[in-house]
């Protein structure tokens, strides 16, 4: 397994976003008066299903499934139509391996919310790990087309590493350099472009990204150092592979990629 896959495993996440609710009138009413939404607008049923669907993500996010989906099911009952809650559902379902419950919980989530960037984000990142190439491709394209989605960096991030997944490597070059451009301060962009960048023999490009993580000490991880690692082998930098050795063995000494190194398997 690459380096990009395994930090794209860690990738899903489900963002959070401010709903904006639409005041209708009638032929006989005045006009509405537009007023800015606060926490008093909120009704009890509003506030139990954020708390239950902050639980449920901070379950989700330690990888404590079914709890997470106990909190998620609380929050539904009290705001059915709650679009944070009914996009992690099909996320939840998807990391516990009921891949057709997951499945169905997007479907379902695009009806009552169609064309929702982050739905398609997380469907399209789904049907990644079914290896549906296709499916997935046209899931994140149409995320990238929706006018109002703020975070289509990380879509392009999840894009590329499909796309290298599936083989693409030229193709995914350019998705990630995409991405790059659109949020140049991301470590997990940086790492993966890096890593096509190394599997399409562009070593000098590879090692000036992955470079830029690592000049950063709270953005260095093992799989960061390993792939410098990895780069400067095959430039054949034998000063620098022993230095990075150090560091792997010195801090993550029980890392993946700390026996890889000691095994000499350096490109699986």
């Amino acid at each position: 397994m690459s380096t990009a896959e395994k930090l794209m495993k860690r990738l899903l996440t489900v963002l959070t976003a401010v709903l904006l609710a639409a005041c209708a009138s009638t032929g006989t009413a005045p006009t509405a008066e537009r007023e800015i939404k606060t926490d008093s607008d909120q009704t009890d049923g509003d506030r139990r299903a954020a708390i239950r669907l902050e639980l449920a993500q901070g379950y989700f996010s330690r990888g404590q499934f079914n709890t997470a989906l106990d909190e998620l099911k609380l929050a539904l009952q009290s705001k059915p139509d709650m679009r944070e809650a009914v996009n992690l559902r099909g996320l939840i379902y998807g990391a516990m391996g009921e891949n057709q419950l997951a499945e169905e919980a997007f479907r379902r989530a695009l009806v009552v919310y169609p064309n929702d960037p982050d739905t398609l984000h997380n469907y399209g990142w789904f049907m990644c790990q079914q290896k549906r190439w296709e499916t997935a491709d046209s899931l994140f394209d149409q995320a990238l087309a929706q006018s109002t989605y703020r975070a289509p960096a990380r879509t392009l991030l999840a894009k590329g590493v499909c796309e290298a997944r599936a083989g693409r490597m030229l193709v995914a070059e350019k998705t990630l350099s995409r991405a790059f451009e659109l949020d140049p301060g991301s470590p997990a962009v940086a790492i993966n472009l890096s890593e096509v960048l190394y599997r399409n023999r562009e070593l000098e490009r590879a090692r000036f990204y992955v470079r830029r993580v690592n000049a950063q000490p709270e953005q260095i991880n093992a799989q960061s150092l390993w792939l410098q690692l990895r780069v400067e082998r095959k430039m054949g930098n034998a000063a620098q592979v022993e230095d990075l050795a150090l560091q792997l063995r010195r801090k993550y000494p029980q890392s993946p990629e700390t026996q890889s190194l000691d095994t000499g398997r350096y490109d699986e």
